[in-house]
């Protein structure tokens, strides 16, 4: 398979070959053939926040293994071949049923099992205060338990590894050195801590900021807050949602030039209606809108209930909002998730996986996925 496009970080117009599966040569573009062909090629991109999209959810009671690959196949339509499948608030058992369902998912599916190496549980343990809490029901939220986690990564099948909570909840500062001895990823989010409690949630081994600057509450102190510390602490990475929605440009700016594209994911945080029609839904205990212009709203609010779009958009606006490369852009959403979770990782280099993203981009345009192709 002989693939021409400009290469993401370089700029240079080559013919990438693959064969069984990885990449066997990349050399200048020829006048042969080629079986694919785009305006720019790059790995295939990785999100660690995605609850589901076309009305599935996988935190649902009734979510099934055709509706995980259902979820999968509409990623790939965006350049995303791997994901972390994201488990939000809810019983005990829904949570369980989710959690097995994408194991069996991946024990019986080689689609679902290479694009979903991990799964993401962001809840029940987080904030019940509102805005912190976000749009996530309170009923559903607790304070940290091990036995219970356990036996949910027992239902996974050992698949849990990303967690993010609240640190101030009882016993959370315990759970994240738990978490962290068993192999897990601690993101904090959804949280009102204190700065003494954010600093020693890092000390527990937290490594990450779950959509930074989001399920916060919307008045806080304009200096001694969560945001500032969790900003400002060099050993916390930051996940931004990145939509045109959730964050305005200059907070996206803001956050990078501190972070640097080295600490910072691009997620898109989409949730069981990315991608339905506009109009009213019932999802999470609660009436939700989802507006024209892709947001997804509390209905009859401005309250962000998760996000309609996916990764893709996600890229095209961090270059435009932050001012940062494409290469920057492109690795912040796939490069540096794989990185963080200790994945393999997915470069533009011979005897590499061959997972590539063919798109077309230029600096005034929106930034549009052509096909995500794999080198089978």
């Amino acid at each position: 398979m002989r693939i021409r496009a400009r290469h993401y970080a370089t700029g240079q117009r080559i013919d990438l070959v693959c064969e069984r599966g990885v990449i066997a040569s990349i050399g200048p573009a020829g006048a042969d053939r080629a079986d694919h062909e785009a305006g720019w090629v790059a790995p295939a991109l990785f999100d660690l926040q995605i609850n589901g999209c076309d009305g599935i959810g996988f935190s649902s009671s009734q979510l099934t293994t055709e509706d995980v690959r259902h979820v999968v196949e509409v990623c790939r339509q965006h350049g995303i071949s791997g994901l972390c499948p994201t488990l939000i608030n809810n019983s005990y058992e829904a949570l369980a049923h989710g959690m097995a369902t994408l194991r069996r998912a991946c024990e019986t599916d080689a689609l679902v099992a290479r694009a979903g190496p991990a799964l993401h549980l962001a809840g029940p343990y987080i904030s019940a205060e509102d805005g912190p809490r976000g749009a996530h029901p309170r009923a559903h939220v607790r304070p940290p338990d091990w036995h219970e986690f356990r036996r949910w990564q027992d239902a996974s099948g050992n698949r849990i590894r990303l967690v993010t909570l609240a640190p101030e909840l009882d016993g959370a500062l315990r759970f994240i050195e738990m978490l962290v001895a068993s192999g897990v990823v601690v993101s904090l989010g959804h949280t009102a801590a204190s700065a003494g409690c954010i600093r020693d949630a890092v000390k527990a081994g937290a490594r990450l900021s779950t959509h930074l600057g989001n399920g916060c509450h919307a008045m806080l102190p304009r200096h001694d807050n969560y945001l500032w510390e969790q900003v400002a602490e060099d050993s916390l990475w930051a996940i931004v949602i990145c939509d045109g929605h959730h964050l305005p440009p200059a907070v996206v700016r803001c956050i990078l030039r501190v972070k640097t594209p080295a600490r910072t994911i691009l997620t898109c945080d989409a949730r069981s209606l990315a991608g339905v029609a506009p109009g009213r839904y019932r999802e999470w205990e609660q009436d939700l809108d989802v507006l024209p212009e892709g947001k997804i709203v509390v209905a009859g609010t401005n309250f962000l209930a998760g996000s309609w779009a996916f990764t893709d958009l996600c890229v095209g606006n961090a270059v435009r909002f932050a001012g940062v490369s494409l290469a920057d852009a492109v690795d912040m959403a796939g490069a540096r998730p794989r990185e963080l979770l200790g994945l393999p990782a997915r470069r533009l280099q011979v005897g590499e996986v061959a997972e590539l993203l063919l798109f077309d981009w230029e600096q005034s345009e929106a930034f549009r996925v052509r096909e995500t192709v794999f080198g089978d």
